[in-house]
């Protein structure tokens, strides 16, 4: 129990270097999110994960093109695996030619560059597209959903089932706003040398110059991303990102009523996130947040820490009422691996937990010899005794 307590006076220590934290620090006024007219929504903050606001974003719902997301995410990690290249010919099926719905326009029996279908999908929202790529990279769309639910599982997506690679109405086809989210999220940070194409206006392909539906491209100089969809079934809906300054947010909203009114609450979800939250890096990847003891190993001490950056999205104006504290197993003995758990750090808003991450060892311990093992056993014991 000592030495937790030895731990977490430490960790207020640094919180009062990192966070400034003050106990007259004074309330932060947030006013109530802003009604949304749509079915469902959620707004997040990719780096830290944070919801800041959200109405039934588990529900599942048909998510129309924005399937299109995962038909992209799955070209996108072929090409990173190198699998494919953007220059790779893809043959244009009868299938794929006779897709219903958006188009880009191919011509069966003709080849398109991946990087051309990979932009026909993203800008255009061709169908024809996607299920030309999805062809080309599983052997048939079928293959290929496959593929986009065994993904949308690892990326955690829940409630997320495809059917197929475009989002036309299918039985048991379905996502849900906030698995909408993770998966734009995924494709900014995963695959960010492919990302301006999301930003991207128009593209011509077959002499057919066609827009971006997402109009707030056009609206809002912040937004870079991400899609559209519409079925008469699903309604308008709208998954966008945009960055100001150092912060980057995604909203997603399903069931609207028009493509103007995806745009317009969209923007208000944008807007409302930007103007009242900010995001912090609380502590870095391998950055050093105290030196453990460290019982029978060839050093006495090993350095604790994060394995990933950790961010908090948090009001703007309470940085300082940070508070953070970090709970380390009572006794670490050696050997040690690095990257082993070592306890939890946790940091605390207004008496809610806002980060709660495993602490880990940046460093190696070997097993001490013999004597050294006997001799901190022996001081352990009467440690723990009078303890």
């Amino acid at each position: 129990m000592a030495f937790k307590m030895f731990t977490r006076i430490f960790l207020l220590a640094l919180s009062l270097t990192v966070f400034s934290t003050q106990a007259t620090a004074q309330s932060v006024l947030i006013p109530s999110a802003p009604k949304i007219a749509g079915s469902s929504w959620v707004l997040m903050d990719p780096l830290s994960g944070r919801v800041i606001m959200e109405h039934n974003s588990n529900e599942r719902l048909p998510p129309a093109s924005l399937t299109k997301m995962m038909t992209a995410y799955i070209v996108e990690r072929e090409l990173d695996e190198g699998r494919i290249s953007m220059q790779d010919s893809v043959p244009i099926s009868v299938n794929a030619w006779r897709t219903e719905g958006s188009r880009t326009f191919l011509r069966e029996g003709t080849t398109a560059t991946v990087h051309d279908l990979l932009k026909g999908v993203i800008i255009q929202s061709g169908n024809d597209a996607s299920v030309a790529l999805a062809e080309f990279i599983a052997g048939s769309e079928e293959a290929f959903v496959d593929i986009m639910n065994q993904q949308a599982q690892l990326l955690g997506m829940k409630n997320t089932n495809f059917r197929n690679a475009t989002g036309l109405p299918a039985q048991d086809h379905f996502s849900t706003a906030y698995d909408l989210a993770l998966l734009a999220r995924a494709i900014i940070q995963d695959y960010p040398e492919n990302y301006p194409i999301y930003a991207e206006k128009h593209f011509t392909y077959n002499n057919i110059r066609q827009p971006n539906r997402n109009a707030l491209l056009w609206r809002d100089d912040s937004v870079d991303g991400l899609k559209t969809g519409h079925t008469e079934e699903a309604g308008y809906c709208l998954v966008a990102s945009a960055k100001r300054n150092d912060t980057r947010l995604i909203a997603s909203v399903m069931g609207t009523s028009s493509s103007a009114a995806r745009a317009q609450e969209v923007q208000k979800m944008l807007n409302y996130g930007f103007r009242y939250y900010e995001t912090e890096r609380l502590f870095r990847a391998g950055q050093e947040l105290m030196a453990a003891d460290v019982w029978g190993g060839v050093a006495d001490q090993v350095s604790v820490g994060m394995a990933e950056d950790v961010y908090v999205t948090i009001p703007r104006g309470s940085r300082d009422k940070l508070e953070s504290t970090v709970d380390l197993d009572s006794v670490i003995k050696a050997p040690i691996k690095m990257g082993q758990e070592l306890g939890q750090v946790r940091v605390m808003l207004d008496g809610e937990t806002v980060v709660e991450q495993p602490v880990l060892a940046l460093t190696e311990i070997e097993q001490g010899g013999l004597i050294k093992r006997l001799w901190d056993a022996i001081k352990l014991f009467f440690i723990q005794l009078f303890n």
